[in-house]
């Protein structure tokens, strides 16, 4: 079952391509059967630049399991960041 429940946010930052480096200014995060993974349902990130066309993307499918590892991680390693750096 598909929860269709889409979560959209503008991004500052850079991915890498087929063609290279390119800036992403939106993410879009859902939970949905994947193309790739292999598992029935994973947290689908895309990250993209729409104004540079369909091959500025990129596409991450996770399990939960490693989708809830890897928001860990991301804020252990923000909370560990001196103040003047953020």
């Amino acid at each position: 079952m598909c929860t269709y429940l889409t979560e959209k946010i503008e991004v500052t930052g850079s991915g890498k391509g087929a063609d290279g480096w390119f800036g992403l200014s939106e993410a879009t995060v859902y939970f949905d059967h994947p193309v790739h993974a292999a598992a029935e349902h994973t947290l689908n990130i895309d990250f993209l630049n729409p104004g540079r066309g369909p091959s500025a993307r990129v596409a991450v499918e996770l399990t939960a399991e490693s989708a809830r590892a890897l928001a860990k991680a991301i804020e252990a390693t923000l909370a560990s960041v001196p103040p003047g750096l953020l």
